[in-house]
């Protein structure tokens, strides 16, 4: 078994942060094509929008399972193997004009990318402790951030200048570049394997399930990014045929989700050592009064500059809600990582895919009054969660005094 060396740790780091991003590379980068692709496939939006969601189910639900075999059998060789079927899928998907097709790699490409992931976020549990750990999973949502905000500016100029199918070549292109990497210098991370035995797996599925501030926490994450999700299935829409403007608006649009998503993470950075539950709930309800104030704006007035600066500071607040949240949840459970990780960004896809698909299927969201009645829903239910949540971390904390 190949692990990985000592002077190849730092590379190996790199790598991993450089994967993170890879889910969102694979829905933001061609965001800007989605009306291109209806028009050229002869398909309805709904169809198009179908290829973001499909992903992300399929990776939610593998997500939910992978941490397992992960545990069981390593990160390297799956994640190896998962990403020569992902740059393959990606260079299918650009030479089909068939959106059956499409779907189906879609699904492929949302179950490889969940080993991937799940392999990574793992990887730095398994190499990293105490403090050091704690700084990189803070880092997470940061690095994360770096996908909405580099890849819909990429793409919008992709499809510009050679069309929707050059998203997914790019795609091809760069995770083939980090297979090559991977091949150099990985290796494998997990020091203790676990036995691969369905009872006693369940039972730690169980257990985390049934920790309260662990799925509160979830809940809320996946709310926080439902917001993100459906800002991305329905902005190039309002953008292009509401305010007339073309894909590389927005890319450019989609840029700025992404830098408010990387700002509130960077500031959940800099409050690290402040109490978790206190920094959460003044948050939320920051976010309230501005989704509040939206409602009431666009109920009178269509003005694209606000728009963009009500889901600017609404995105950033949820960005901060999720890099704390999260970094929670990652490390709840140090001692079966592969499946909290898991279980987490599972959760996470699934949940906010059929929030974020549902209501767009419900509502048929044209127009950002109508974003607004989402961002206010998806806010009300967060506000209630962080209440759970709260409560169910006040609650650990007496139970762990009494047992001290």
């Amino acid at each position: 078994m190949k692990v990985i060396k000592k002077e190849n740790q730092g590379i190996t780091t790199v790598l991993a942060f450089a994967l993170l991003p890879l889910a969102g590379f694979a829905t933001d980068v061609y965001i800007p094509s989605l009306p291109s692709m209806a028009s050229n496939l002869h398909v309805t939006n709904t169809m198009v929008q179908l290829t973001l969601i499909l992903f992300m189910v399929s990776s939610g639900v593998a997500q939910l399972f992978v941490g397992s075999l992960l545990d069981s059998f390593g990160r390297y060789r799956l994640g190896l193997v998962s990403l020569f079927i992902f740059t393959l899928s990606s260079f299918a998907i650009a030479l089909s004009q068939q959106i059956y097709l499409i779907w189906a790699m879609r699904i492929v490409q949302g179950i490889t990318v969940s080993m991937i992931l799940v392999g990574k976020r793992a990887y730095f549990v398994d190499t990293f402790s105490g403090d050091k750990l704690k700084h990189y999973t803070s880092l997470f949502s940061i690095i994360w951030s770096v996908a909405p905000i580099a890849a819909p500016f990429v793409g919008g100029y992709l499809q510009d200048i050679f069309g929707w199918e050059s998203n997914f070549y790019f795609l091809g292109a760069i995770t083939l570049i980090v297979l090559v990497f991977e091949l150099i210098y990985g290796g494998e991370s997990l020091k203790n394997f676990q036995p691969f035995e369905a009872k006693s797996i369940l039972r730690v599925y169980e257990s985390m399930i049934k920790t309260t501030d662990f799925t509160f926490g979830l809940t809320v994450i996946a709310l926080a990014y439902s917001n993100v999700a459906v800002y991305g299935l329905v902005s190039p829409f309002i953008i292009e045929h509401v305010y007339h403007y073309s894909p590389v608006v927005t890319g450019y649009c989609s840029l700025l989700s992404g830098a408010a998503i990387l700002t509130g993470s960077v500031i959940s950075k800099l409050m690290i050592t402040r109490p978790l539950v206190s920094k959460v709930s003044v948050a939320v309800t920051i976010q309230m009064i501005l989704a509040l104030c939206m409602f009431a704006t666009f109920m009178y007035i269509s003005n694209m500059v606000l728009f963009i600066g009500f889901m600017f500071l609404i995105h950033m607040l949820g960005g901060y809600i999720f890099n704390n949240i999260y970094a929670f949840c990652l490390g709840r459970f140090s001692k079966n990582a592969g499946i909290a990780s898991g279980i987490t960004g599972g959760t996470l896809y699934v949940l906010s895919s059929i929030l974020s698909y549902g209501i767009v299927s419900l509502i048929a969201v044209k127009n950002p009054f109508l974003l607004s009645i989402v961002y206010l829903s998806f806010i009300f239910m967060s506000c209630i969660f962080v209440f759970l949540f709260n409560r169910a971390r006040a609650a650990y904390a007496r139970t762990a005094i009494v047992n001290v």
